[in-house]
């Protein structure tokens, strides 16, 4: 089953208890997910997108870089991505946990929703709670973010591909991002298997 919806901006009509916030960005069947942290940190809160700050852009280039965007900018056009926030409230502070708590049914939904098969975590706190939650792998931080970025790790039913936070990149940061992901995309990251011939009919019957 795939989605219908051809809006890219907050396609699955998201509203959080919170007066201002930057929703999910994209393609509502993408097969990458990239997740941030909240706007206070990669941006969003002027232009309601998503990785739309210094940091963002910088985020952005490395994507278009390797398709996964054909556009960069304030409004990038997407292919087969999808931008979001695990805490999209505008915020003058850092949200604490019970705010992250209380925000984390709606990344949820939204993510579950497009059934990515990649899962692009920016930065520590996303990616640590991407693992957590998406892998069932043991977590324990201090993550090492500069040897994980760029890198491969298998989930449950996700790939996962972490991103060492862009304001702290150095020259090779960029690179090594792309090169990653230039990667995956040439070996079967959908992870997929056809059941069709176990059942009646001659349509095939992908899953993960």
């Amino acid at each position: 089953m795939r989605n219908v919806t051809d809006r890219v901006k907050n396609p699955f009509g998201m509203q959080p208890p919170c007066p201002r916030y930057v929703p999910g960005y994209g393609d509502a069947n993408a097969h990458f997910h990239v997740v941030g942290d909240h706007p206070g940190v990669h941006g969003g809160s002027e232009t309601g997108v998503p990785f739309t700050n210094d940091a963002g852009y910088r985020l952005q280039r490395a994507l278009e870089a390797t398709g996964l965007l054909e556009t960069t900018g304030d409004e990038p056009q997407v292919a087969r991505t999808f931008l979001s926030y695990l805490h999209m409230c505008v915020s003058e502070d850092t949200p604490d946990d019970r705010s992250y708590t209380e925000m984390e049914r709606y990344f949820d939904a939204e993510l579950r929703a497009i059934a990515a098969h990649v899962l692009i975590p920016v930065g520590a706190h996303a990616t640590a709670h991407v693992l957590k939650t998406y892998t069932a792998r043991p977590v324990s931080p201090p993550l090492d973010m500069d040897a994980l970025h760029g890198t491969e790790i298998r989930g449950s039913g996700f790939l996962v591909v972490p991103v060492f936070e862009p304001a702290e990149w150095d020259d090779t940061h960029h690179d090594r991002l792309v090169a990653g992901l230039k990667e995956l995309q040439r070996t079967d990251y959908r992870r997929e298997v056809d059941l069709g011939r176990f059942i009646a009919g001659d349509q095939p019957y992908h899953v993960r």
